[in-house]
């Protein structure tokens, strides 16, 4: 996520947004657990993955939003 965007950027948005930073950190702790459970190491029911899938894509888009009023209040 954030790809396009220089590192020093969002470290900055995070060392100042606590929400953005804690969104941040549940995304990419949601991330590694549906990674592992793609390659076998944490079993889980295909509930709970979709679950855990669709709580992951709304943090994407709730940081997303932060990320777009971020830099069009700074422009």
């Amino acid at each position: 996520m954030f790809e396009s965007q220089r590192q020093e950027d969002i470290d900055a948005l995070m060392k100042t947004d606590t929400e953005f930073r804690r969104l941040y950190r549940y995304h990419h702790e949601l991330d590694s657990k549906v990674h592992d459970v793609a390659i076998g190491v944490l079993p889980m029911d295909d509930t709970a993955l979709t679950r855990m899938k669709r709580e992951k894509l709304l943090t994407k888009k709730r940081l997303q939003r932060m990320w777009a009023d971020r830099k069009h209040f700074i422009c």
